[in-house]
């Protein structure tokens, strides 16, 4: 029994989301063209960013939240 408490509480993780919720299984395709590409890959390289996926999906989340922040109705 003690094995099977430990191994439940290994699989919660940040704010009691279990890993499962955390996985990355859905996948997101977006298309640049030339010059927004050139952007983002001398960006990158000025600020030493060596995971273009991690800084893309970062950004996106980051500005999605922000929204939903300002969006989010108040009582006054």
């Amino acid at each position: 029994m003690k094995g099977k408490t430990q191994k439940k509480q290994q699989k919660t993780t940040l704010n009691n989301h279990s890993e499962s919720d955390l996985l990355r299984i859905n996948k997101a395709t977006i298309l640049f063209n030339n010059k927004e590409m050139k952007a983002i890959d001398e960006y990158c390289k000025k600020y030493g960013i060596h995971n273009r996926s991690k800084f893309i999906r970062e950004t996106v989340i980051s500005t999605v939240l922000e929204k939903f922040e300002t969006d989010y109705p108040t009582l006054f």
